[in-house]
């Protein structure tokens, strides 16, 4: 039996899916830069999550969705498209920079041995969708325009603030966001505009007086303007991204997007709905409020959402600038697997502190384990009880420390080998740590590993610590580990070309 925690409901209750197929959504990454590892702990809980169902006997089809426009830089409504920027910032097309973090993504998807989902939608791409929905919002009333856009009015629909536990007297204007035009502080872009109005360039190049808008100057450059004319040696910059709407030439706003595509592939209501714990108190609220509105039934029956990773007690973000991606790790020679395995430290749900010497433990610790694998006998029957422990573990929520744990007890258990090798591949179904490649599969070295290995020897017999360390060093470019004991140097499988 599942349980699972649902953030909408705050306790945790048994997990019934509600078809054959469970409908998993994910919030998928906004591609103007690299996912950094505080991100990328949010899509190994949502992989974990993925394979559990699975692992239980469940079919699962995971929608996760990649935001490629809208995405602003406040949640206020306010700011630019960070896509835009991004593309003002390196000089290339947002349409460039869409694809070349989208790619990004997923090559740190794959390094981590995450599941690809079934469906990885884009939100330019489902802009007929998006503006269906806020159609149907129109047409009951749940809209309102200004002259940057189309907003949901939050105080239309009293079931707002059900997902963070606040009512709208407690969100007071000004505290939040910045009101604007807005009717409520709460109230949020479904449709944002180009240009004032939502005219077309043509047509808003036609004033005498430019607003405050970004111009593009003469060389190329994008500048704030403050104001200006048009003798003034700037031309507008036109968005890469924009659409023709019902109510004028713009583009979606960002939570418009999870509801639209989330209904197209799964229905509504479907199953789960998940996404860091920074979305719960906007942006899986304002999903809530306009499917809700829309089509009078629940967006999703679970919402679950995964705590940050934390640096110097504050999460790790962007804007903050404290972040460390994927790459940088692997740069620094560790293996993408070993972050995985470090994530698995803490529940999804408790904020996991950031820390090299965590990293290097779980390194060394999977590292351990490969090396002990290689030597057992070929898989055979399995261990029931351990299998039973580790299953009720990552069944109660999804609690991986437990279920870590568990797995060192069978690796330290007196069960034969090739009982140990079968159920730990079982369980790696789950752990996602690539196992299968290890597991009764004895080390070969490659005859340069072999040529190293011996220079080592000779240059620590004669106390050459420095050619030593280099000697290793090299041997680690080959994907092996060296471990110095007393009884001689120990190989591993290292981490990897």
């Amino acid at each position: 039996m599942i349980r699972l925690y649902n953030s909408l409901t705050r306790k945790k209750e048994e997990f019934v899916p509600s078809k054959k197929t469970v409908g998993l959504y994910n919030c998928g990454p906004t591609v103007y830069s690299y996912a950094h590892i505080g991100n990328l702990r949010t899509y190994v809980f949502e992989d974990v999550l993925r394979r559990t169902l699975e692992y239980s006997g469940h079919r699962v089809k995971q929608v996760m969705n990649v935001t490629d426009v809208g995405h602003l830089t406040s949640d206020a409504d306010t700011g630019e498209d960070k896509l835009a920027a991004a593309a003002s910032r390196e000089r290339k097309t947002a349409w460039q920079i869409a694809k070349r973090y989208e790619t990004a993504f997923k090559a740190d998807l794959k390094r981590l041995n995450i599941l690809t989902p079934t469906v990885m939608p884009r939100a330019t791409e489902h802009i007929k969708q998006q503006i269906a929905l806020i159609r149907a919002l129109e047409k009951k009333g749940f809209t309102y325009r200004t002259s940057d856009g189309v907003y949901f009015d939050t105080a239309k629909f009293p079931g707002y603030g059900k997902l963070s536990g606040q009512d709208l007297s407690e969100k007071e204007a000004g505290k939040r966001v910045e009101q604007g035009e807005k009717r409520n502080p709460t109230d949020f872009a479904l449709w944002k505009f180009s240009y004032p109005g939502g005219v077309s360039l043509a047509e808003f190049k036609k004033v005498a007086l430019l607003p405050p808008l970004f111009l593009i100057n003469q060389k190329g450059r994008r500048d704030p303007a403050r104001g200006g004319t048009r003798g003034s040696g700037n031309v507008l910059a036109k968005r890469d991204m924009e659409w023709k709407s019902p109510w004028g030439i713009g583009f979606p706003g960002w939570h418009i997007e999870c509801s639209a595509m989330s209904r197209e592939y799964l229905g509504q209501p479907f199953d789960i709905h998940t996404g860091g714990i920074d979305h719960l108190p906007v942006h899986h609220e304002n999903e809530i409020a306009q499917s809700e509105a829309a089509y009078g039934v629940p967006l999703a029956r679970v919402w679950m959402h995964g705590e940050f990773l934390t640096m110097k007690d504050e999460k790790m973000s962007k804007s903050k600038g404290n972040v460390l991606t994927l790459q940088s790790l692997i740069d620094q020679g560790y293996d993408p697997l070993a972050y995985r395995y470090f994530t698995y430290s803490a529940h999804y749900r408790k904020p996991l502190t950031w820390s090299l010497e965590g990293l290097v433990a779980a390194q060394n610790a999977l590292t351990n384990l490969r090396d002990v694998v290689r030597g057992w006998d070929k898989p055979k029957i399995g261990c029931t009880e351990f299998e039973a422990r580790f299953k009720e573990a990552i069944e109660d929520d999804l609690d991986m420390p437990r279920a870590m744990a568990i797995v060192w007890e069978l690796v330290k258990s007196d069960n034969p080998s090739s009982a140990k090798a079968e159920s730990l591949l079982k369980f790696d179904q789950v752990l996602g740590l690539g196992l299968d490649k290890y597991v009764a599969k004895p080390l070969k070295l490659p005859v340069v590993v072999k040529k190293l290995l011996k220079l080592r020897e000779t240059a620590r017999a004669g106390k050459d610590w420095k050619e030593s360390d280099r000697l290793r060093d090299l041997i680690l470019k080959e994907g092996f580990s060296v471990e110095d004991t007393k009884d001689g140097q120990v190989v591993g499988g290292g981490t990897g070309k």
